[in-house]
């Protein structure tokens, strides 16, 4: 970890978008330069684990096909952005709550907040999504907000592992 900080490494948000492929090729860049891991974050809210569960017999079962759900998405992400190249500093964690709040509270011990500029949901006349309006407004440290424009794929200087 770089010496010159004595907290945790770098927090992405993962919603499993296009978008969010972006950030954790810019938080891998990021990670590297300041010698710090990555952690991502995706988030269930509540309130979808309560009303899907009404659909469902076994509230525990619909909890673990929603989290694989989840994890799923993040994978897909995680392959879009780095390949075959994915770098070995990675955790992923499925929290149970929204984004925003999730984030916020991973910030607190983190040394930067890596968020896409827009998620799966929202308006497209909207120039940045809630979450990411959150986090710039609220965080306990740096963010880094990526553009949707960002190159999905790491830099060369990545996949020598440089």
């Amino acid at each position: 970890m770089n010496s010159l900080s004595n907290s945790g490494g770098i927090v992405v948000g993962v919603d499993g978008s296009e978008y969010s492929s972006n950030a954790l090729v810019v938080a891998a860049r990021m990670a590297k330069l300041m010698d710090a891991p990555i952690e991502v974050i995706s988030c269930i809210k509540k309130s979808d684990q309560r009303a899907a569960s009404r659909f469902e017999t076994e509230p525990n079962r619909f909890t673990s096909q929603l989290t694989e759900s989840v994890e799923s998405l993040v994978e897909e992400a995680l392959d879009r952005a780095f390949g075959a190249s994915r770098p070995d500093s990675i955790s992923v964690s499925v929290k149970f709550e929204g984004a925003a709040e999730a984030l916020m509270e991973a910030s607190q011990t983190a040394q930067l907040l890596v968020v896409g500029r827009r998620g799966s949901g929202g308006f497209l006349n909207h120039p940045m999504g809630s979450v990411s309006k959150a986090c710039a407004a609220h965080a306990h440290c740096p963010v880094l907000v990526v553009p949707q424009d960002e190159p999905t794929r790491p830099s060369k200087e990545h996949d020598d592992g440089k």
